[in-house]
Order: structure tokens, then sequence, then C-alpha cells
């Protein structure tokens, strides 16, 4: 590695070759995100968050703390139409049920992560509830690497297929509005992929459209050692990309670090551990504006088109 590449993302304001780091303003907020916790009943090989059985770095957020934040929106004015619920396996969270409540009830649309396995299928009750009373308020979201079993098991680990089969399944064949979020590690090219999906849905009768970009939506991988460009602020007309349309001009996320007395605000669902995101524990304090000086705002945001919200 070469003394630039070190000095990459070194200075939240200035890139290794001296040039003015990009930065996004908070255009309005429209998406508030809740990490409900990293523990996870899966140990994924590339998860971008190190979620496992044992990783509690971000413990969970309770439904009082939740309801702080859902207070500040109303209070505050916030234009957030949108939470997203992401974990760790949010179903792991022993307030998931009420949280997800919560939010349905105050007319939020709202986003819930998760691998669709036991830990899902353990509040399949309160979820069937929560559907027949919110319908068009809940999409949840599926976990599925890859349409081969073999690929997906790769990433997820040995004996993980069958158990998400059975509750993305049963998500679908209950009527639940459900996407899926797929990777594009294997070298692919979206056609292939989307054509891959397309047959396994139709094979398992899973009520989704492959080619909708919503519903099925294929993440860039982020390998932090992978040499990755800086954005510097001539890099939005070069590249023909709006900085309004980055994730953090719209969104934030709110996570507890173990060891916090309260929740904290980040810039980014990405970065849930890095403390140059920390945007302080209220809504007010994170209006600031995002400097882009992590390799996954170049890799998966900017270059890379990712957004996370349902609202694409």
């Amino acid at each position: 590695m070469t003394a630039a590449e070190k000095q990459k993302f070194s200075d939240p304001f200035t890139t290794a070759k001296g040039e003015r780091r990009a930065w996004v303003d908070l255009t309005v907020l429209k998406t508030l995100w809740f990490n409900t916790g990293t523990l996870c009943n899966l140990a994924c090989v590339n998860c971008y968050i190190e979620s496992t059985p044992k990783n509690d770095a971000l413990v969970y957020l309770t439904h009082t703390e939740v309801i702080t934040y859902l207070d500040e929106i109303k209070r505050g004015g916030y234009p957030v139409v949108e939470i997203g619920i992401t974990g760790g396996e949010p179903f792991m969270n022993p307030d998931i049920i009420p949280i997800i409540s919560e939010c349905l009830k105050r007319g939020f649309q709202l986003l819930v992560l998760t691998n669709a396995m036991r830990p899902m299928m353990k509040c399949a009750e309160g979820l069937l509830a929560l559907k027949e009373r919110y319908d068009d308020l809940l999409t949840i979201r599926v976990s599925v690497d890859h349409f081969k079993r073999e690929l997906h098991e790769e990433e997820r680990g040995s004996g993980s297929w069958v158990p998400m089969m059975l509750g993305l399944k049963w998500l679908s064949d209950k009527g639940f509005t459900i996407d899926i979020a797929g990777r594009t590690r294997w070298g692919e090219d979206e056609s292939e992929l989307r054509e891959g999906f397309d047959a396994f849905f139709k094979e398992f009768d899973i009520k989704i459209d492959a080619y909708d970009k919503k519903q099925l939506m294929l993440f860039p991988e982020m390998d932090e050692s992978a040499p990755v460009p800086e954005i510097t602020t001539a890099c939005w007309g070069i590249l023909n990309v709006n900085p309004d349309d980055m994730m953090c001009a719209s969104s934030r996320m709110v996570v507890k670090r173990k060891g916090d007395k309260k929740p904290s605000v980040m810039a980014c669902t990405l970065l849930a551990y890095d403390q140059q995101f920390n945007m302080g524990e209220t809504l007010k304090e994170a209006s600031a504006a995002v400097q882009l000086n992590h390799p996954h705002c170049a890799k998966f945001c900017v270059l890379g088109g990712g957004t996370c919200s349902v609202k694409g």
C-alpha cells in the first residue's frame, strides 16, 4: 500500500491529494432508522455491522427509548414519513413487537429488516395482528443473498437456507408486503441476478417482482480493504450524481452503544461504530452536514448507488 493510499479517508475535510472532500447536507429528514441491537442468530461472513450471536456492541433499544425519538419527531415537526428497523436481527429484541406497533400506530411507513428465520417466526402471532390492523404501512425486507442455496449459505452459514425459506414463504402466503435484499458479491451482472431471482420467486410462489428495483434490491459489497477513490466536491459533476440523493441527505440512524446511558444518532446505517459519524443524542443535533470520509461513502453510496430506504 502506497503512502497516499494510507492517507485516504484520514482527514474529514481534505483528501489525500489535498482536494476538498465532498459532503452531504441534510436536506430533509424523511427516514429515521432504529438499530435495535447487534445481536443476531447468525454470524454472516460479510456482515457490514459484524452482527453475531455474541456481539452486543450495540445493545437492545427499548420501547421507551424509541418513543423518545418518535416524540421528538412530532415535537420538532420533522417531516419523517418512514421508520426503518434494523439490527442485528431485530426480532431478537424483546421489545420488537411493541416498537413496531408504536411506529405503526403513529402512521409511519415502517420497514423491518430480517433474515426471516426462527426469531421472526417466534413473533408470528404479533406480526399477524399488526398486519391485520396496519397492512398498508408495514413492509418486511428479507435478506436472501442469492437465489442459489449454496451461495446464500456461503454467506450465512450451513443450514441457514431452509429456515429462511420457511419464513419467506410464510410472509408471502400470509400476504405481507415484502421485498428482498440480495448481494452482488458473486460477479453476475444485474440482469443475470434478476433473471435468476425471477425464476426462484416463480418456483416457490413468492409474490415479488424481481424486475422492480424496490422489491428486489441488489446491494454492492463493502470491502474496506479494496482500493476506493475518495469523493471530492468536483465528483458530483463528473459522476453526474446529486448529493441530495445520498442516504445521509434524508436519513439518520439511532443506536445505543454498550455502556452508554442514552442512545445516539448516527449519520448513516452503514457506519454504526465510527464516532466521526456520531451526530449527537437528539435529532436536532443530528442535522449537521456529513463529510464523506469513509470508503463506504464512496463505494456503496456515491459509486454503488446504494440506498436502504423502501422509498428507493
